[in-house]
């Protein structure tokens, strides 16, 4: 990179929110952990450096801290939230916990002029916080102050050090874009990150990379791993190959549907039916931390033998995305939870036999959607909506059985065909079927049923991280649910899934 925004992680779920913003307008910046190397930092070109929020107290015993060579770098620094009150306590302020503590909106009032707030009035803001900053460190001023009186902002104008109590990068802080953009013009940004920059410096770094060896590509005929296909042919021509592998947890007829995709580009194309050996591996396997891990392993040995066989092939491609790393809680964000393992990421085995290329690793779904539109990729297959690696084994929640997967393979083509009909269809992130592990009463022709039970569930959401349940019109749920019931034997039962994201995530397992 050219010059990037490094934020350094702090704990905080979604802090992956400031790199959002930062991107949006127009500076490349990446998730780093607290304690990255300094190597490593300087291999992004860092204008500036962003402490993100986190759970911890500044004072507890293992309260993550500053790096060591923050004090060498001088570059610009924002702290938020935590990032603040590290900054405080680092350069000899005070910060201690206090009754008053802010969850939630908040106001906040300008006390002194600074370019971190040229023109802003302040207002409202987000806020989530228990300690304060309660004394300065030498050569601050105090910025903004909340209406408690708690210190919302402080800075060093001189050394181009600040901090603020709020989080500017979530929506409930109107002003929050002003302050990041005035923030990246005080480290000298030029704002000339786009899409086309990140084609031209990722073919360049692919063609580097991969060299005179080949490569395979695992696609699946969804948005990602087609964007990444072609992304890598553009780099290496026909020494890609792309592999497409039927696990036997596809949807209804998601075989020919991807051959008839993938077939428009001119990429060469592999298909190879490993559906007995993921089914005989997942029989009886009910807890989805061990699915996905068991499907992340499959896939891999599946890779393998077909990359023997073609030979030469040194490089694996996946269409992996930034959302997948957080979430799966790898090194690289180790003080993130973990949500779930991601089959593609904490999934893989320890040892496998490829040198991984993941040229979307840090793109978030909508910049990947973007990408797809500047490599010329048709919209019907840019919109085509995510369908995650492992399949219907994580819309199967307990054991996967043949029977099982072809109830939810009906049930889930029924949604897909209502729900496709849809004029607002558009504004849906996904929308699919969940097999339940239970089993209710039911009356059907006159006679009782004891059958399965189906969840619906359907979002709307900008990039997978958060997201919010889509109020699909009751007639339109009315012929999903009556549907279902008739035409799809073993179902006598169809419930809505109302939860947002979080507190739920978007897959139920």
């Amino acid at each position: 990179m050219k010059e990037s925004i490094v934020v350094l992680d702090y704990g905080a779920q979604y802090n992956q929110l400031i790199c959002r913003r930062i991107r949006e307008l127009g500076v490349y910046s990446e998730l780093l952990p607290h304690d990255v190397s300094l190597k490593r930092l300087q291999a992004l070109s860092p204008k500036g450096i962003v402490l993100s929020g986190g759970p911890a107290s500044v004072y507890d015993r293992n309260a993550p801290q500053l790096p060591d060579w923050i004090s060498e770098i001088n570059l610009p620094i924002l702290g938020i939230c935590y990032g603040m009150q590290l900054l405080a306590a680092t350069f000899h302020g005070k910060v201690e916990g206090t009754s008053r503590r802010e969850y939630g909106p908040a106001k906040i009032a300008i006390t002194n002029h600074s370019p971190l707030f040229q023109g802003i009035k302040g207002g409202d803001c987000w806020m989530s916080h228990g300690d304060e900053v309660r004394k300065l460190p030498p050569g601050f001023h105090v910025l903004a102050k909340s209406l408690s009186g708690a210190i919302a902002a402080m800075g060093n104008d001189s050394k181009k050090i600040y901090g603020v109590q709020f989080h500017p990068e979530v929506t409930h802080t109107p002003f929050g874009n002003q302050l990041l953009k005035q923030f990246l013009e005080i480290c000298g940004c030029h704002f000339n990150w786009n899409l086309s920059s990140f084609i031209e410096e990722s073919v360049a770094s692919i063609r580097k990379t991969v060299g005179d060896s080949r490569a395979i590509c695992a696609v699946s005929g969804g948005v990602d791993s087609t964007v990444a296909a072609v992304l890598v042919s553009k780099a290496i021509g026909n020494k890609l190959h792309a592999v497409f592998v039927d696990n036997g947890l596809l949807r209804h007829n998601e075989r020919n549907e991807v051959k008839s995709i993938l077939s428009k580009f001119p990429i060469k194309l592999h298909i190879e039916d490993a559906s007995d050996i993921f089914l005989k591996k997942l029989k009886g396997v009910i807890d989805p931390e061990k699915k996905r891990k068991i499907i992340g392993e499959t896939f891999i040995r599946v890779f393998e033998a077909k990359a023997k066989s073609l030979k030469g092939i040194d490089f694996l491609v996946q269409g992996t995305l930034y959302p997948d790393v957080i979430e799966s809680a790898t090194r690289e964000n180790k003080l993130a939870a973990k949500i779930k393992t991601h089959h593609n990421v904490g999934g893989l085995p320890e040892k496998i036999g490829f040198k991984l290329v993941e040229p979307l690793r840090y793109l978030f779904k909508d910049e990947v959607r973007a990408l797809g539109k500047k490599l010329g990729i048709p919209n019907p297959m840019i919109e085509r909506q995510p369908f995650p690696g492992p399949g219907l084994a994580v819309r199967i929640l307990g054991s996967i059985t043949p029977d099982g997967l072809e109830l939810l393979r009906q049930a889930d083509a029924v949604v897909r065909e209502e729900i496709g009909k849809y004029k607002e269809r558009s504004s849906l992130w996904q929308y699919f079927a969940v097999l339940l592990p239970l089993k209710t009463v039911g009356v059907m022709g006159d006679g009782r049923t004891y059958q399965n039970v189906v969840a619906l569930r359907a979002v709307h959401s900008s990039d997978g991280m958060t997201a919010d349940w889509a109020r699909l019109p009751w007639d339109l749920l009315s012929r999903i649910s009556s549907r279902i019931v008739s035409e799809v034997r073993g179902i006598n039962r169809v419930v809505y899934d109302i939860t947002s994201k979080p507190p739920a995530t978007i897959e139920w397992e």
